[in-house]
């Protein structure tokens, strides 16, 4: 029997992994980047590390809830500097690609879905790779927790990395638009559709805590009502929206050569392989306090 997986990845084919539409970047570069420098004076540095040429997997910690904000002032900056000149593929869960407006807006920004598949075929075409280890686990933590990355174990983009024996090169994201206060598996369960996503951990959102209260203190209904009212918030895509001003600051460090993170293809420990991006990673993030 088909499992839920295969099937959500039936929407996920991609025709131009990373190439972005010329529609996509006229909209990031005249609507998205004006949004994001006012709202969140969202900065890049380090672009000038990122290789000249060839295939990489950009490796980052995932930004608090779905990271709107974060996403979007790296994809606008991005499109800022480097155009349509510069291909980037963004590994997206793959049973995002059968949700609107996802499913409407990826195919114009090139991404692909977070399979070992795509990821052969996009780096065999030379295209570069960025990517979220840490997922809904990371992406999910208290907001307090964020100043660190946390890919919890998680080594499939070490694996990508050493088969097409490509760099890795190291991004920090600084700055939480939409914090998270609670995270749980029996969140997943309790609003229902994350697990029916495939998302493992959900998160409770600030934003979805405020609304929940307004929700129950003033609408003129039974409470009954009142608490479905709130449930169905706090369930929906809308409490992961971003709701604070924070600055967004975003960090590309030096790259990694796949010589000196695993040694050789066929030898290697892959948990300290894990342990040296991590650091590289944190490296990244931590030096955007200074």
């Amino acid at each position: 029997m088909e499992g839920t997986r295969e099937r959500w990845e039936k929407h996920a084919a991609v025709a131009n992994p990373g190439v972005a539409s010329a529609f996509a970047v006229r909209f990031l570069t005249r609507v998205t980047l004006p949004l994001v420098r006012i709202a969140h004076r969202a900065t890049l540095e380090g672009a000038d590390h990122l290789p000249a040429a060839g295939p990489f997997l950009l490796v980052a910690n995932h930004p608090s809830s779905i990271g709107a904000s974060e996403f979007g002032a790296f994809a606008a900056l991005y499109a800022k500097r480097f155009g349509r000149s510069r291909p980037l593929a963004a590994f997206a869960l793959a049973g995002s690609f059968g949700w609107w407006p996802l499913s409407a807006v990826f195919p114009h920004i090139g991404a692909i879905p977070s399979t070992y598949a795509a990821a052969r075929t996009t780096l065999a075409a030379d295209v570069p790779i960025v990517l979220f280890p840490g997922g809904d686990h990371e992406g999910f933590r208290r907001f307090w927790e964020h100043d660190h990355a946390d890919f919890n174990g998680r080594l499939g983009f070490l694996r990508i990395a050493r088969e097409a024996w490509v760099p890795v090169v190291p991004m920090g994201f600084r700055g939480v638009s939409a914090p998270i206060v609670h995270r749980s598996r029996l969140l997943a369960y309790f609003f229902a559709w994350p697990r029916f996503a495939g998302v493992k951990r959900y998160g409770l959102s600030l934003l979805a805590v405020i609304a929940a209260a307004l929700i129950l203190a003033l609408v003129p209904l039974a409470w009954p009502w009142r608490v479905l009212l709130s449930w169905a918030f706090a369930a929906s895509p809308l409490a992961l929206l971003p709701c604070v001003p924070a600055r967004i600051r975003i960090r590309i460090g030096v790259p990694i050569a796949p010589e000196t993170l695993f040694g050789s293809r066929d030898a290697g420990d892959p948990d300290e392989a894990l342990r040296r991006a991590l650091t590289l990673v944190e490296e990244a993030v931590t030096r955007l306090q200074r």
